[in-house]
């Protein structure tokens, strides 16, 4: 990513603050508290059962030992710890569409961070591309969140490649109480079969928060255009090739691949109960974010 001016980072948070400020006001915040303070829920006392009751909260123990109905009654945890795994590697930089992984990326966590404000929690930020760049604890105010949304845009990784594993693991390390995670990545972290290399440390994660992953993608990466030889760089690794687009086997043997690597990454997703979303530069995230809270 170019450095920017001073003056321009400026306007790019602030035009990013002013969108995502305004959705998270009036769609998502309510969303949000839905799909993750519902979760939440500790057990306070237990009362005489009352007209409109759910009976599935009845305490039959107590019920029978008073000889009168009783339920159980449960309140909210006040506070969640909101952190965002935020994928810096370059892979992020492409797009076709208008706009980059990175700069989706960017939009979706600004939303995420504004709901999760105005539901009075905290929110940290990891970001991570071969290694951990930056680690940014849980904080609140709109500050703590432009600071964050600015290493977004900004931040550029010191090496080439994606570890996922480490930035989950460090996730782990840092944070002994459980969070609510998103991890927001083009999940461009496998071998060379297209199977993801991060199951492990993904595994460990889901089973010690409740962990959420938003891939972004570009539908140039889905399917190859047939126009003709093409000369394409990987921008993580800086090595270079020519594919010839206009032979349908070789579309079709990338496509297959692609394939079977987006289903081996939601085969994982599946068996560990990871709640998951795929949104692609070219659409509207405020649709695929809604779908995504509304599943939970």
């Amino acid at each position: 990513m170019e450095h920017s001016s001073a003056g321009e980072l400026l306007k790019k948070v602030r035009k990013i603050e002013i969108r995502t400020r305004a959705l998270s006001h009036q769609i998502f915040a309510g969303e949000y508290h839905s799909a993750f303070k519902g979760r939440g829920m500790a057990f306070s006392e237990v009362r005489e059962y009352q007209w409109g009751d759910d009976v599935r909260n009845m305490d039959w123990n107590v019920t029978a030992r008073l000889r009168a109905p009783y339920v159980k009654v449960f309140e909210e945890e006040r506070e969640l710890t909101v952190m965002l795994l935020v994928d810096v590697s370059r892979s992020a930089l492409f797009g076709t569409s208008g706009m980059t992984k990175r700069e989706l990326i960017a939009e979706i966590a600004a939303v995420l961070s504004f709901s999760a404000i105005l539901n009075n929690d905290k929110v940290g930020a990891l970001f991570f591309g071969q290694k951990v760049e930056k680690f940014i604890p849980p904080g609140k105010g709109r500050s703590h969140l432009l600071h964050i949304i600015r290493e977004i845009i900004e931040l550029e990784p010191t090496t080439g490649g994606t570890d996922i594993s480490g930035a989950l693991r460090y996730l782990t390390n840092a944070l002994k109480k459980k969070c609510t995670a998103f991890l927001l990545s083009d999940m461009l972290d496998v071998s060379a079969d297209g199977k993801p290399q991060y199951e492990d440390a993904l595994k460990v994660a889901a089973s010690r928060h409740d962990l959420s992953v938003i891939q972004v993608f570009d539908p140039r990466e889905r399917t190859l255009p047939p126009v003709g030889l093409v000369h394409v760089k990987d921008s993580e690794t800086g090595e270079t090739a020519w594919i010839d687009t206009s032979n349908r086997k070789v579309r079709q043997a990338y496509a297959q691949w692609r394939g079977e690597m987006d289903d081996a990454s939601k085969g994982l997703f599946n068996r560990f109960h990871i709640d998951h979303v795929r949104i692609a530069t070219d659409e509207d995230y405020v649709k695929g974010l809604l779908a995504f809270f509304h599943r939970r």
